[in-house]
């Protein structure tokens, strides 16, 4: 047949080539350079903040904030078992405990279990929010496939109990409210923290990388100061404080200076898909596409068929294997995170909707470079599919 369609591919059409031969040219390859400091002055410009630290990944993004936010070990941190397991382990890094609460039908964190959650299994003394005897610290919250979260919400929860927010917008660059008390804020700058991811499947890429903004520019500062071993004073070699290896290489940078001049066209590209999608599977019986949140501007970077699994019994990998064999990638929902081998002791609240979502969701190809033709192929395929499968 011949027809390969990859479900996510970085797209290199602009300036990529010209910015990283003038970063080796120059002999500025690794930790230093003009071209971080160009990338956290452009990022922070889009996103209408004060300052951003370019850093090593998005794992290293939540790291630091969960470092600055004072998370110790014993203590706790809410996060959505419906998510990469990224966005967990650093919590573990810390030493502290994760607390899973279930996610709501954005696949988001859920901020009326939330709520309740710290209502009914917690003691709130005034100024310290407990469970079990550990100090519940900050909440992560997941703004999965560039949907974003109900952030009003949950902000008002975390202000009540006196939480740090971490926002995960690694999927979520570009990604805006539209409606509601943060009309025009960005994924990432509503939090006490914000991070951001640059893998190669993300919506813009530096190969690998990361980058975290805070409410404040001098937090960022020591983010930026942790994130290159904690020197305070290079010259010598003086280190007051525990440093981290997460800073990004300059040749990064340059990769990601140039995706950043694209991530209007490539978000475009990839709403305009979206909406290719959602008339092709419009009324279809057997799975429906994923909706975004209303009152946001999503940067729709993955898309979802939801599998009615009232009518395909079909496992997961057995959908996935039969679409690769016609040229076509996709990826199930990650597995929970507490049912993971490292998290099975951890603690879960009304786990619900993620347990019903995860053997549902199927991702489809999302890339920028897609065409109209290979989206009606893959709508076609994935239909016919379906339909085979419920009639087997």
């Amino acid at each position: 047949m011949g027809v390969f369609i990859p479900l996510s591919i970085p797209n290199f059409e602009g300036n990529e080539r010209k910015y990283v031969d003038d970063a080796v040219n120059q002999g500025w390859v690794s930790t230093g350079g003009a071209y971080i400091t160009k990338f956290e002055t452009e990022l922070a410009k889009f996103l209408h903040v004060g300052n951003v630290a370019a850093c090593q990944s998005g794992t290293a993004a939540l790291h630091l904030s969960l470092v600055e936010s004072g998370i110790n070990p014993g203590d706790s941190v809410i996060v959505s078992p419906l998510t990469f397991i990224a966005a967990v382990n650093p919590i573990k890094y810390r030493f502290a405990n994760p607390i899973f609460i279930d996610c709501d039908d954005s696949l988001c964190l859920d901020p009326v279990k939330l709520q309740q959650f710290c209502e009914e299994e917690c003691e709130w003394n005034g100024d310290v929010l407990s469970y079990k005897g550990s100090c519940v610290k900050a909440i992560v919250v997941v703004h999965v496939f560039g949907n974003l979260a109900d952030l009003e919400s949950i902000m008002r929860t975390a202000d009540k109990y006196n939480l740090k927010v971490i926002e995960d917008a690694t999927e979520a660059l570009g990604s805006k409210f539209t409606d509601g008390i943060y009309k025009g804020r960005f994924a990432g700058t509503v939090g006490h923290f914000g991070a951001f991811s640059f893998n190669g499947n993300k919506i813009i890429t530096t190969g690998g990388g990361g980058a975290v903004t805070a409410n404040t520019p001098e937090t960022v500062d020591h983010i930026r100061f942790l994130s290159t071993q904690a020197k305070t004073d290079p010259h010598y070699y003086i280190h007051d404080e525990i440093g981290y290896n997460y800073r990004m290489t300059n040749v990064q940078a340059a990769i990601g200076v140039a995706q950043l001049e694209l991530l209007p066209e490539f978000i475009r590209r990839k709403q305009d898909n979206y909406e290719l999608y959602k008339i092709a599977f419009e009324n279809f019986e057997y799975g429906t596409l994923m909706p975004f949140r209303i009152g946001t501007e999503s940067n729709k970077w993955f898309y979802s068929i939801n599998i009615d699994r009232s009518r395909i019994s079909a496992s997961m990998r057995d959908i996935i294997t039969r679409l690769r064999a016609k040229g076509i990638e996709t990826r199930a929902i990650w597995g929970l995170i507490n049912e993971q081998k490292p998290y099975r002791t951890d603690a879960t609240y009304k786990l619900e909707k993620s347990s019903y979502y995860a053997g549902r969701i199927l991702n489809i190809p999302s890339s920028t470079q897609l065409k109209k033709e290979e989206i009606d192929y893959v709508s076609g395929e994935v239909k016919l599919l379906l339909k085979e499968l419920a009639n087997e």
